[in-house]
């Protein structure tokens, strides 16, 4: 396998490098600028093998799409000199070797040439040439273009992160599924407790999120154990952090999207303590410092808010609508956060609505979404250590 994965890379890598000048220029999908500059090496990131819609595993599915486009170009050639029928179409997932315009020179090329050869003398001892080209025409149609389908240019696979995936249809699916509720606060506080290192809430997140996929499809009891359902039903319990099943034990599958949402901020909170970024994916435009009076605002709200309540549904909605790759053509960074937070909770029917539309102040914007929660982490933190 090891081998196999070397050959595959090596390939990848060679075809790039003799192939990039066509991609910068001719290519279906449009690469960022610099992209083909340089040749790619095993020295090269992992990420341009992994085909994305952004980033540098745009390479990878550029490539495939160029390579699409040339399959398709002789496809169509051999169907103009054939007068077949050119309506046999399949689509990128779809492939199979067999699908493939697919030859090897030396084994396949040179043999099917030499075989419609023949040799004649002339005076003079010269040995002549004569190729039947129609006839190795013919064999190379028949051989290796002849029955093969035209590739569709959409639905090239690519992968999604799981920070990428739409959540917001996956929690309405889940919803449709089996009813969700909140979380106990004696629960969460059980779970924040016994999740202290960054690794285990890592796994926790990962967990929960297995699980809310599995739950969209296919549904089941909501007063099933999570636990249970991980164990029994997903049969995951060898594989899974046994620490991480045991903070996870009083919750039922009624919590699951309780539970990602208090795991995701508590994952921020982690990398917020480590000195990194929890929003490195997140617009600059929403990231505007807050100015003292503002931070003296905001901390008279947090003294007599719900704070935990207020972390987490602030968490969700930066994580759900401002890491958009359109956000801020859909939420104005000019807007108050107070207005662009408010509909988002009586969505939800959050009590914490009423709360923050009685206290929250009317002069933080949208704008200061990120420093915000990073001001009430910090404070949280503050105040549990005090």
């Amino acid at each position: 396998m090891r081998d196999l994965l070397e050959r595959r890379v090596n390939v990848f890598l060679s075809v790039w490098n003799k192939l990039r000048s066509s991609l910068d220029t001719n290519g279906e999908i449009k690469l960022p600028k610099g992209y083909c500059d340089a040749e790619l090496s095993l020295d090269s990131r992992l990420e341009v093998l992994l085909p994305r819609r952004q980033g540098l595993g745009l390479c990878s599915t550029a490539l495939a799409s160029y390579l699409i486009g040339l399959h398709n170009d002789l496809v169509h050639s051999v169907h103009r000199h054939t007068k077949e029928d050119d309506r046999y179409l399949i689509s990128p997932s779809e492939v199979a070797d067999l699908h493939l315009i697919s030859y090897e020179v030396e084994r396949d090329l040179i043999p099917l040439i030499l075989s419609n050869c023949q040799y004649s003398m002339e005076k003079g001892g010269e040995t002549l040439q004569d190729f039947d080209l129609e006839r190795i025409q013919q064999q190379v149609i028949s051989k290796f273009l002849q029955g093969k389908p035209l590739i569709t240019l959409t639905g090239i696979p690519t992968l999604v992160h799981r920070h990428d995936r739409n959540y917001e249809q996956l929690f309405s699916d889940v919803r449709n599924k089996l009813e969700q509720s909140a979380l106990p606060s004696s629960v969460m506080n059980m779970i924040s407790g016994e999740l202290q290192s960054y690794s285990d809430v890592c796994d926790a997140l990962s967990l929960t999120e297995i699980t809310l996929g599995f739950l969209a499809m296919a549904g089941e009891n909501a007063d099933m154990l999570l636990t249970e359902y991980i164990e029994q039903v997903l049969q995951m319990g060898d594989q899974t952090n046994p620490h991480v099943l045991q903070a996870l034990r009083r919750c039922q599958l009624r919590h699951s999207m309780a539970l990602w949402q208090l795991l995701c901020a508590h994952k921020s909170e982690q990398l917020l303590h480590l000195g990194r970024d929890p929003f490195a994916d997140v617009s600059p435009d929403y990231k505007e410092e807050l100015t003292p009076e503002l931070a003296k605002l905001l901390h008279t709200f947090l003294v007599h808010c719900r704070l935990e309540t207020f972390l987490q549904e602030l968490h969700e909605m930066i994580t759900l609508k401002l890491r958009r790759a359109q956000a801020v053509q859909e939420f104005k960074p000019t807007w108050s956060l107070k207005e662009s937070l408010l509909p988002y909770l009586d969505d939800k029917d959050s009590d914490l609505a009423l709360e923050l539309e009685d206290t929250f102040p009317d002069e933080i914007l949208l704008s200061h979404a990120a420093g915000t929660w990073k001001a009430a982490a910090a404070f949280k933190r503050e105040h549990r250590d005090s």
